[in-house]
C-alpha cells in the first residue's frame, strides 16, 4: 500500500513538516511522483517506530539507531538488546527524577508549614497587641 503525507500526518497526528523533517534526515525514503510524495509501508512503519521511541523518551537519534539495526531475516536480539538497555537507562532516569520531585514536595512542605504557622504567630500577636491596647 502506499501513502500521501496527508494520510499519515491525519493517522500519526503530526505535521507534514515533521514528516517532511524525517524525509530530510534520511530516516524515510518517499518516492515521488513529480512534486508528489508516495510513502510506503515500511516508510510508515518507520515513522510509526520513531513516535513510539519519542513516546518513552528516546530521541530522534536513538530511535532511528535501533531502528536501523532490524536486519529481515536475521536475528533481532543485537537490536532488543540495545533497546532494553536504554529502556533500562530511561526508566533509571525518570525514578531518580520522580524521587527528585518527591524530595523536592516535601522540602515545600515543611517550609509552607514553618510559614504558615509563623503567619499564625504574627497574627496572634497583632490580636494581642489590639485587645491590650
Amino acid at each position: 500500500k502506499q501513502y500521501s503525507i496527508s494520510e499519515l500526518s491525519r493517522e500519526f497526528g503530526i505535521s507534514t513538516r515533521a514528516i517532511r523533517f524525517y524525509e530530510e534526515k534520511g530516516f524515510i525514503t518517499p518516492l515521488r511522483s513529480g512534486q508528489r510524495r508516495i510513502y510506503s509501508a515500511a516508510d510508515r512503519a518507520r515513522i510509526r517506530l520513531i513516535l513510539r521511541g519519542k513516546r518513552i523518551g528516546l530521541s530522534l537519534a536513538e530511535s532511528v539507531e535501533i531502528i536501523d539495526m532490524y536486519q529481515p531475516g536475521e536475528s533481532d536480539s543485537t537490536q532488543l538488546a540495545s533497546l532494553l538497555a536504554r529502556i533500562g537507562k530511561r526508566r533509571a532516569a525518570l525514578e531518580q527524577q520522580r524521587q527528585d520531585l518527591d524530595d523536592m514536595l516535601t522540602a515545600l512542605d515543611e517550609v509552607e508549614d514553618l510559614c504558615q504557622k509563623a503567619q499564625l504567630k504574627h497574627q496572634n500577636k497583632q490580636s494581642e497587641e489590639t485587645l491590650t491596647a
